[in-house]
């Protein structure tokens, strides 16, 4: 018998950012029940036994692995499959490869009878959320890729470093794509309501060293990647704290992969900015006010985007 507050999420890639992901869940006791697919299905045999295991001291959960029909009655598929990215690959260049893995996942799935909401974290992040809109005929709103969420922490794990603050209280932002392209919008930045710029100023914080952050952000992957083979712990946590706002309906402003209508001037695409999030899943942009060079940045960022997604989905119909 499923009752009201019952809430299910369905995990699509049981590798090292899926696995990190369901012990997440495990840990904050989100979701009653909780289901596993994966190619290689022992595997996800093996971690659901392993779960089960925490809910002594967490929060009872019904964990196992399942298959996509699984998905009918779930609230939230979360697709984490794909192949990883190598030393010295970018993230869009695993465009094509994952492109393919996707579109074999997310048909099976609508077939199911889901009608939750989406949330993508293969890479390139925000290609691929697209391309599961376009696959899925769902709703935008439906669709939210985890976008910036990564990057977001990096850098304000960074600055409440160099300012010393806890990072909860950094208001900051990176944009873009959550790739090569992506930027940190410093001017509307701020911690308890004072602009950053004035914060860094007052501590003798140059706009040199604020690029140098803004630059360590975005190579941390490859830095970690570089060290222990691949990321997973961090883009985990802001997976569940995603789940988290859809299943309890928050309202969160959350930095993710959202569908623009219009906003910063951008149509059809799925790109990194700050955006509320609720049960509906997307309901609605946080149009932050650029500068015009940001602006232009935005910009920059969502043409690298489109070309590489349509030259991927012109690929994938050969």
């Amino acid at each position: 018998m499923t009752t009201k507050n019952h809430q299910k999420v369905v995990l699509v890639g049981d590798g090292a950012v899926g696995s990190s992901y369901a012990y997440s869940m495990m840990n904050q006791g989100i979701a009653e029940e909780f289901v596993i697919v994966d190619v290689i299905k022992e595997r996800t045999e093996g971690d659901a036994l392993d779960l089960e295991d925490a809910q002594v001291f967490t929060a009872p959960k019904k964990v196992y692995s399942g298959d996509y029909s699984d998905a009918k009655d779930a609230d939230v598929v979360v697709i984490t499959a794909g192949a990883p990215q190598k030393p010295g690959e970018t993230r869009l260049d695993l465009v094509n490869k994952n492109l393919k893995i996707l579109s074999s996942i997310v048909k099976p799935i609508v077939d199911s009878g889901f009608d939750g909401i989406f949330v993508v974290a293969a890479n390139p992040v925000d290609i691929l959320t697209y391309a599961t809109w376009k696959f899925s005929g769902f709703p935008k709103e439906k669709v939210i890729g985890s976008g910036t969420s990564l990057d977001t922490a990096r850098l304000r794990v960074a600055l409440a470093k160099k300012i010393d603050v806890d990072p909860r209280d950094v208001n900051a932002y990176i944009m873009g794509e959550h790739g090569d392209s992506e930027f940190a919008a410093f001017d509307e930045a701020s911690v308890a309501g004072k602009p950053l710029k004035t914060i860094a100023k007052e501590k003798g914080i140059s706009d040199d060293d604020l690029a140098k952050i803004e630059d360590d952000t975005r190579n941390k992957a490859y830095e970690i990647i570089n060290r222990k083979g691949a990321t997973f712990y961090g883009v985990a946590t802001c997976l569940m704290r995603i789940t988290r706002a859809i299943l309890r309906d928050e309202n969160a402003v959350l930095p993710i992969g959202a569908a623009l209508n219009g906003e910063y001037g951008l149509n059809d695409i799925f790109i990194g900015t700050p955006a509320i999030v609720n049960a509906s899943g997307l309901a609605g942009v946080v149009e932050l006010p650029l500068s015009a060079k940001e602006k232009d940045l935005m910009a920059k960022s969502a043409e690298t985007l489109k070309k590489v997604t349509a030259d991927g989905l012109a690929n994938l119909n050969k």
